[in-house]
């Protein structure tokens, strides 16, 4: 089985939305964890989607989720106290649909929106040919590290530097054994997934996606994802069966 992931735990606290977590904010009319859940749902290599949500809005995703006809999700589950926790949730409950039957899992953030059907498909190939696939982009300005006094310790080639995006996909059980053994040592801080299984030694396979697949965190990602929609709309610049 494929299985999307979805992490949807966040608040929003960046976003300075009050009314509602950022992945419920409208956009043209249409939530914006819809427009990343009907990415995956269209994707025939797809066969289940689950979620985890912030535990006090999963009513709310439920109906949305019927309103949409996304049939493919097959669990709505609680997110967890810290974003490593919420797709720890998401994963074991991933186990619980492939039961033993070998699976290949794409974790995605629901504020993603804008990837293609090609980065769901590479993400898949690269997991059967390299066990994993960590999305990502070329660095486009100088990337600067820094010390504990806010100085430059070094600047890495940039020809050399890529930004992780996502999806970040594995095998199921491979990165479910990841995530138990950082849970045996105490460990649930771990800000993505090619993060912590890097951390335990696994080599991790990059593929080219989308320089549009931004994370929705900020008001101007908000607004930099309307401008794009409207592009689409109304120029139809991009090919949206890419």
């Amino acid at each position: 089985m494929n299985i999307g992931v979805i992490f949807a735990g966040g608040v929003g606290s960046r976003m300075q939305s009050k009314a509602k977590p950022k992945q419920f904010l409208l956009l043209h009319g249409k939530p914006i964890i819809i427009y990343t859940l009907e990415l995956f749902e269209k994707n025939p290599q797809i066969d289940a989607i689950v979620v985890s949500c912030v535990s006090d809005w999963m009513d709310h995703l439920n109906k949305l989720i019927a309103e949409y006809n996304i049939t493919k999700v097959k669990g709505v589950v609680p997110g967890g106290a810290t974003g490593q926790l919420s797709i720890y949730n998401g994963l074991c409950e991933a186990k619980k649909i492939a039961g033993n039957e070998k699976s290949i899992v794409l974790i995605h953030d629901g504020v993603r929106p804008m990837i293609t059907q090609k980065t769901i498909n590479d993400n898949i190939s690269a997991v059967k040919e390299y066990g994993s696939a960590i999305t990502s982009v070329p660095a486009k300005e100088t990337v600067m590290i820094i010390d504990d006094n806010n100085m430059i310790d070094y600047i890495p080639d940039r020809s050399r530097s890529r930004l992780a995006r996502a999806p970040q996909s594995f095998w199921l059980d491979d990165i479910l054994a990841v995530h138990n053994k950082a849970l045996e040592d105490n460990i649930d801080s771990f800000i993505d997934s090619c993060t912590m299984m890097q951390h335990y030694g696994t080599k991790l396979y990059l593929i080219d996606g989308p320089q549009e697949n931004l994370k929705i965190t900020t008001p101007d990602d908000f607004y930099i994802m309307r401008a794009i929609l409207d592009a689409r709309e109304n120029s139809q610049i991009y090919d949206l069966d890419e």
